[in-house]
C-alpha cells in the first residue's frame, strides 16, 4: 500500500525551511525517534537546497510505502529542470552542480536507509530517499489520512523559531556525541586493561613454553644417555647368558638352565625397550638419518616373510603377504619401512587369536599404502589415537599375556613421518584392525645411499596431509 502524505513546493529559500519542518513533523507522526527525526529533516533540507540552487526549485513529495513488513517513509524531490549529464559534456557551472549533488547524495546516504538519483532527457533529476520505520510500526489508510489532515492544519514556525529548533537539535546531538565519547573512552580504558592482562598472560605462557621445551630437551637427553649407558651391560648379560646356555663352562642343571633363560629373556626385553627409547630420542632430537635407495616391494615382502615366520606361532592364525600385481619400485629408506611393517605385523599376530593377518600394498600415482589387516580383537574408537602415545597400552586380557613397552606404535608413526608419510589405523572392536603406512613413491631427498639428517619440524611439515591425499586419490 502506497499513500501520499504531503506535497510541498520548493520555489524560495523559505520553502527549504518549510520542507525541513514538514519532514520533522511527518517523521514525528510516523513515530520515528528524535535522532531519526533530525536525520530525516537534515537529509530533506540538503536535497531541497540543491534543487533550489541549481534547478530553479521543484517539489517534495512525502509518501508512506507499506510493502515492507514495518513500512517505509519515502521522500522524492523532483527538480524543475536540467538533467545529470556526463562530466566531459558539462560546462564549469554544470560540473559544480554535479559535484555538489554527488556530495549531497553521499551525505544523505549516511543518514537514510537508501538514496537513488534518476535523470531523464526532458526533465530534471528525481532524488528518492527512504527510511525504514521503527520495528513493529505500521499504519492503516485511515491513520495515514488522519496524519495528512493534521499536517494540513498544523502551523509552521517562522525562520527564527526554526533556527532555534535546529540549534536545540544540534545541542542534543552534541550531548549524545559527548556521552558516546565518554562511553568510548571508558571502553578504551577497559580494553587497555584487558590488553595488559593478555600481554601478561602471553608472557606467562611463553615462559612456561620455554620451560616445557627445556624439560623436553632434558628428557630426550636423559633417554639418549640412559639408553647408551644401558646397552653395554645388557649386551654383556645377553652374551654371558648365551655362553652359559651353550655349555661353554660346563653342563647346567635343569634349574640352572631355566634361570639362565629367564635372565636372557629379561635382558632381551630390556634391550628392546632401550633400543626403542634410543630411536625415539634420536627422532625427537632430529639426529636420525634416512638412508635412501631404490627397492622393490616384492623383495621387501620376501624378506619380511622369512623374518616374521618365527613370530607366527599360533596355528589358528595365517600370515598372508599379497604381492603387488606388477613390479613396484620405491625410493625410500628400506630398513625403516621394514622396521615399521615388522612392528605392525608383530602387533597384529599378538592380538589375533583366530583368522589371518594380511600384508598388502596399493599404489596410486605418487603415493603408496602398505596395509596390515587382521581379524583380531579390534580397538575401540576412543583408543585409536591413545595407542600412538608413548608408554600407552589398552587394558585387555591378551595385553596381559603379551607385555610390551608401549613404544612400538609411537615409534612407527614417527618413523613414518620421518619418511614424509604417515601411520594410521581404522578398527572396530571384535572385527579386527587395519593399520596402514602411507609413503611417497619417491622420497624427495638426496641421491640414493646418501644419509639425510632431518629436523623433526621439517619432517612433520612434509608429511602433513599424506593420508588424506591418498584417500582422496584412491577414492
Amino acid at each position: 500500500m502506497n499513500f501520499r502524505i504531503l506535497n510541498v513546493g520548493i520555489n524560495s529559500a523559505q520553502d527549504i525551511v518549510t520542507v525541513r519542518q514538514r519532514a520533522r513533523q511527518i517523521s514525528h507522526l510516523l513515530r520515528f525517534g528524535m535522532q531519526d527525526q533530525v536525520r530525516i529533516a537534515t537529509a530533506v533540507s540538503e536535497i531541497s537546497r540543491h534543487a533550489f540552487s541549481y534547478a530553479s526549485g521543484g517539489r517534495a513529495v512525502f509518501e508512506y510505502d507499506g510493502s515492507s513488513p514495518t513500512g517505509c517513509l519515502v521522500i522524492r524531490i523532483n527538480e524543475n529542470g536540467g538533467k545529470l549529464r556526463e562530466s566531459r559534456q558539462n560546462s564549469p557551472e554544470e560540473l559544480t552542480r554535479t559535484h555538489d549533488l554527488e556530495s549531497a547524495i553521499k551525505n544523505v546516504g549516511r543518514l537514510m536507509s537508501a538514496c537513488v538519483v534518476e535523470s531523464g532527457e526532458d526533465h530534471g533529476n528525481s532524488i528518492t530517499v527512504r527510511k525504514l520505520l521503527p520495528d513493529s510500526t505500521s499504519f492503516t489508510g485511515a491513520e495515514l489520512a488522519d496524519i495528512s489532515s493534521k499536517l494540513a492544519t498544523s502551523p509552521l514556525a517562522n525562520s527564527f523559531s526554526e533556527v532555534q529548533q535546529q540549534n536545540q537539535e544540534l545541542m542534543e546531538t552534541l550531548a549524545e556525541l559527548r556521552e558516546r565519547q565518554d562511553d568510548l573512552l571508558s571502553l578504551t580504558r577497559e580494553l587497555e586493561d584487558t590488553n595488559r592482562g593478555v600481554l601478561a598472560l602471553y608472557a606467562e605462557i611463553e615462559e612456561k613454553a620455554k620451560r616445557l621445551q627445556h624439560a623436553d630437551q632434558m628428557k630426550s637427553r636423559f633417554l639418549s644417555n640412559t639408553s647408551h649407558e644401558l646397552r653395554t651391560p645388557l649386551s654383556s648379560i645377553r652374551a654371558l647368558s648365551k655362553l652359559l646356555l651353550e655349555r661353554m663352562d660346563g653342563e647346567l642343571t635343569y634349574e640352572q638352565e631355566k634361570q639362565v633363560r629367564f635372565i636372557e629373556g629379561a635382558a632381551s626385553d630390556l634391550s628392546k625397550l632401550v633400543n626403542g627409547l634410543l630411536d625415539l630420542a634420536k627422532i625427537e632430537a632430529g639426529k636420525i638419518y634416512v638412508d635412501l635407495s631404490p627397492f622393490s616391494v616384492e623383495n621387501l615382502f620376501s624378506g619380511l616373510k622369512g623374518m616374521l615366520r618365527p613370530l607366527a606361532t599360533n596355528p589358528s592364525v595365517e600370515l598372508v603377504f599379497q604381492d603387488p600385481i606388477e613390479t613396484l619400485e620405491i625410493y625410500s629408506d628400506e630398513n625403516k619401512v621394514i622396521q615399521i611393517l615388522r612392528n605392525l605385523v608383530a602387533n597384529a599376530l599378538k592380538f589375533t587369536e583366530l583368522g589371518q593377518v594380511t600384508v598388502s600394498v596399493a599404489v596410486h600415482i605418487n603415493t603408496v599404502r602398505f596395509t596390515v589387516s587382521d581379524t583380531g580383537i579390534g580397538i575401540a574408537p576412543e583408543n585409536l589415537e591413545f595407542i600412538f602415545e608413548e608408554f600407552s597400552q589398552i587394558e585387555n586380557p591378551l595385553q596381559r599375556m603379551y607385555k610390551g613397552t608401549g613404544l612400538g606404535l609411537p615409534l612407527c608413526r614417527k618413523l613414518g613421518q620421518l619418511l614424509k608419510g604417515d601411520v594410521g589405523v581404522s578398527s572396530k572392536p571384535g572385527f579386527g584392525s587395519i593399520f596402514f603406512l602411507d609413503l611417497p613413491r619417491h622420497y624427495a631427498g638426496k641421491r640414493a645411499g646418501a644419509p639425510v639428517d632431518l629436523p623433526i619440524a621439517e619432517m612433520t611439515r612434509d608429511h602433513a596431509g599424506m593420508s588424506t591425499k591418498f584417500n582422496q586419490e584412491t577414492g
